[in-house]
């Protein structure tokens, strides 16, 4: 085998940070993750990176806002996503309490507002986990708050600001974010799910690869038969 063919028929490696030589700017943030401390809430599929020119592997203290993880909150990310520039993701704990006719925070403060209500004693909103599916793409500067669930294969719109569950293979885009259209309709995207081929090993996707790309689902589903 020549260099070059051994070269293509290399699998890419889902450890590497930096997955594409010479492209700093792309980073997979499974094994990035795995680097740091204090991000215990945080769980990335195999092959999922960020795109940033400029703060690449600050994804996990850049984008995961208010990650104190008093909540209790989850961010779960799939295989196989794809995030670009300052897309971010709002934990939870940054959801005030609006029980009351003010929304500040007294108590971070300390002292005599800290004594006089425990933040602990404070009516504090809900929000719960962010779950994003598998083969999700998101736009630049997008905004995913807590509590929202993103369908496998769905598109998120750039400066989108998603406030609610987003379907399967549905693209949503605008503020506050809506599904614009399908890129497939309900059924496809039933058996697509029910296929999972990002759960296959890496060297029957590469062999898949023009089938993900270009292929309708039925010769998808046969070649996953075969």
């Amino acid at each position: 085998m020549t260099r070059s063919a051994a070269e293509a028929a290399r699998l890419p490696d889902p450890g590497a940070i930096l997955p594409v030589p010479n492209k700093p700017r792309i980073v997979f943030l499974k094994p990035l993750l795995a680097t740091l401390t204090g991000f215990g809430n945080v769980e990335v599929g195999d092959f999922t990176y960020y795109d940033d020119p400029l703060h690449g592997q600050d994804f996990f203290r850049r984008n995961i806002g208010y990650n104190f993880q008093a909540s209790g909150a989850r961010l779960t990310i799939g295989k196989f996503c794809a995030i670009a520039t300052a897309a971010r993701f709002m934990m939870p704990d940054a959801m005030h309490a609006m029980a009351g006719p003010s929304t500040y925070p007294f108590g971070i403060l300390g002292g005599a507002f800290a004594g006089a209500l425990p933040l602990s004693d404070y009516p504090w909103r809900g929000g719960g986990d962010i779950v994003v599916g598998h083969d999700v793409w998101i736009g630049a500067e997008a905004l995913v708050l807590p509590g929202v669930t993103i369908g496998h294969g769905a598109v998120i719109g750039t400066r989108a600001v998603v406030t609610r569950d987003v379907p399967d293979y549905a693209v949503a885009a605008g503020n506050p974010a809506r599904v614009v259209r399908r890129r497939r309709t309900e059924e496809e995207a039933a058996r697509l799910v029910a296929l999972a081929w990002w759960d296959w090993p890496a060297a029957r996707i590469a062999k898949a690869v023009p089938l993900l790309v270009k292929g309708p689902v039925a010769e998808l589903e046969a070649f996953a038969r075969g």
